[in-house]
């Protein structure tokens, strides 16, 4: 845990237990990037509480074992597939599933946002510092190619660069794999209630990946995806629980 974390909760997924992230005022958005993220507004959050790491290649195995599921895709690769690393090789129904097998559910857009950046709306979870080897496992500075200088060439351990956690002591919500969100992709100027029944082709991705450039690994990028797709070999998930 990082200094000032907060209690987990040892939550239903062993091994990966829920922090609480607490209600109140939130900056979400930013309007000196990419177009897709303006505007820049003040949230009111609800509390809730995320995975303090992604999902792990052991524990979809035991979801898989439990109830039938498909395997992940890179279920068995020789770095990949490794127990420790974060699942990749899963579609957003899978990652849906996975989530509703435990009584949680993929994180929306702004609770992402809000574990990532904190209320204060910072650019990396961890403060304002640029991404270095010691804080994220990032790829080279031109998209999009693996880079082995943070000490591994593809995914790391889901809990590794325990430096580059939130303040909130969730790790790798920049960085390591790309993670799914419940969120259907739709302009931020949409109302609450239209962008609730949006009905678009693709989910949203946040946080970056391993092969990502530094444009990429911000706590605000928001990446639209195939939901269908089930062969990246960077994108993962984790869940939450929200509050009634």
């Amino acid at each position: 845990m990082t200094a000032g974390a907060l209690a987990a909760d040892a939550g239903p997924i062993h091994g990966n237990p829920l922090i609480e992230i607490p209600a109140g005022p939130f900056v979400f958005g930013r309007d000196d990037g990419p177009e897709n993220e303006r505007p820049r507004r003040v949230v009111e959050g609800q509390s809730f509480q995320i995975n303090r790491t992604e999902i792990t290649n052991r524990q979809y195995a035991r979801f898989v074992e439990a109830t039938g599921h498909r395997p992940a895709f890179y279920a068995g690769h020789p770095v990949l597939g490794l127990d420790d690393r974060p699942v990749v090789g899963v579609s957003w129904a899978d990652a849906d599933a996975y989530c509703r097998h435990y009584g949680l559910s993929l994180p929306s857009e702004e609770q992402y946002e809000r574990a990532a950046r904190g209320a204060a709306g910072k650019a990396f979870p961890w403060g304002s510092a640029a991404p270095d080897e010691t804080r994220v496992n990032a790829g080279a500075e031109v998209c999009c190619s693996a880079d082995s200088r943070d000490g591994y060439p593809m995914t790391a351990p889901a809990d590794a660069f325990a430096s580059g956690a939130s303040g909130e002591g969730v790790f790798n919500l920049v960085g390591n794999v790309w993670e799914w969100t419940k969120d259907v992709y739709a302009p931020y100027e949409r109302s609450g209630e239209e962008a609730q029944s949006a009905t678009g082709t693709f989910r949203v991705l946040r946080g970056g990946s391993w092969n990502s450039d530094p444009s990429h690994l911000t706590t605000t990028y928001r990446l639209a995806y195939d939901p269908d797709f089930r062969f990246s070999a960077n994108g993962g998930f984790r869940c939450v629980r929200s509050e009634p």
